[in-house]
């Protein structure tokens, strides 16, 4: 077996000096040295968010975070719009309405991005059947299409509609690739995950709550124990977590932050825009169709649909027997579309090998492709959206 090229939405590949951390030895969680590691790392994080606010650390996935958001700031019959994009979209809004919310459903055609004009006409709508939103659900950056929301103009037309409404942000999967400012941009809550752009394994949410949301935890009511966000804020200036933590997450996201730090968040997003358009042109030159509207295009993930007869199960037995990892479509694109990773410990160098064994993979099952194009096309743009970007770092394996 070749060696393996992981290029999914996440888990992302470890840099080593990330899968050294996770080996250290245990300390104690209510002791001085976690204290003053998790001091450490919640203010770190606070640049790739854009805010002030204090980050919490839960010991969950993803979807935890967007669970304790709404069980912590929300109160059953709440009135909540839920602007869904796509699949993850669709499961922010389902949990709201696991717990009595009454959510209202703006779904926007997957591979298109949100239009303020749209959210703020649906807000409206709500108001004049006396249900006002109390909360509205975004997504920032849509995985299982490739699509980010233009979140800034977004809340800009929410907070002209509905000044007081929370806005909720599921920002897993683009905060820390992608610019992100919470605070500029008037946003109440924001949850991001560790498998991601963080660089770590799977297993830690992290959530910033602004004053606004803090003032409507005090009157939510719906049922919580483990995902209480106030529980965790009431503890972090003690360094502590309220539940025993995931340790040696907290070891690898302590080392991730000082490798975030040495790039600089500007190199980062910059180096995420190259791998971005590195998949777009590469995936354009070979004659496949990009899913996603290209101008709200993801700077870390690209959606394709498939080559017309083409079976995803197939192509994917193709791509794994060369060492590709790619991921194919979710809930109503599943056989539909191919999806393409990039970010994290990614550089434009492995985006181009990823398009040299799609274009082989493609052929092997009988695509009609342009061959022998997509890696030069793939190269030259990663090249015009940033010099002399590194093919690797020291830190792998």
């Amino acid at each position: 077996m070749p060696p393996q090229n992981l290029r999914i939405a996440g888990p992302t590949p470890l840099p080593d000096a990330i899968r050294e951390a996770g080996s250290r030895q245990m300390i104690n969680h209510r002791g001085p040295e976690f204290k003053e590691l998790v001091s450490r790392v919640s203010a770190a994080m606070r640049p790739a968010f854009g805010t002030s606010a204090d980050v919490l650390l839960l010991t969950s996935s993803g979807t935890g975070g967007l669970e304790a958001a709404v069980v912590s700031f929300l109160s059953p019959g709440d009135p909540v719009l839920a602007v869904s994009i796509g699949n993850f979209g669709a499961r922010f809004s389902k949990i709201a309405s696991t717990y009595g919310a009454d959510v209202t459903v703006l779904d926007i055609e997957w591979g298109r991005a949100a239009e303020p004009d749209a959210v703020a006409d649906a807000i409206r709508a709500m108001a004049a059947e006396g249900r006002p939103p109390r909360a509205v659900l975004l997504t920032f950056n849509e995985t299982s299409t490739g699509v980010t929301n233009p979140v800034a103009d977004l809340a800009t037309a929410i907070r002209d509609v509905a000044p007081e409404a929370l806005i909720l942000v599921d920002g897993i999967s683009g905060i820390g690739a992608m610019p992100f400012e919470m605070d500029a941009w008037d946003l109440d809550v924001v949850i991001t995950g560790s498998q991601k752009a963080w660089m770590i394994p799977p297993g830690l949410a992290m959530v910033a709550a602004s004053p606004r949301a803090w003032a409507a935890a005090e009157r939510a009511t719906m049922p919580r124990f483990y995902l209480d966000l106030a529980r965790h804020r009431e503890v972090l200036p003690q360094g502590q977590t309220p539940w025993t933590p995931a340790v040696s997450l907290v070891f690898q996201l302590d080392a991730a932050l000082s490798i975030i730090a040495a790039e600089g968040l500007e190199g980062i997003y910059a180096r995420h825009a190259a791998c971005g358009a590195t998949a777009r042109a590469g995936l354009r030159a070979m004659g496949l169709d990009l899913f996603a509207d290209q101008a709200h295009a993801s700077d870390t993930v690209t959606s394709a649909s498939l080559p017309d007869g083409v079976e995803w199960s197939d192509l994917d037995r193709e791509l794994l027997a060369r060492g590709l990892v790619l991921a194919g479509g979710q809930g109503k694109l599943k056989g539909r579309i191919l999806r393409i990773g990039h970010l994290g410990d990614v550089r434009v160098g492995d985006i181009v090998r990823a398009m040299e064994v799609l274009e082989e993979g493609a052929a092997a099952v009988g695509a009609a492709i342009n061959r022998g194009v997509a890696a030069s096309a793939a190269r030259r743009a990663g090249e015009e959206h940033s010099v002399a970007l590194p093919v690797a770092t020291p830190t792998r394996s």
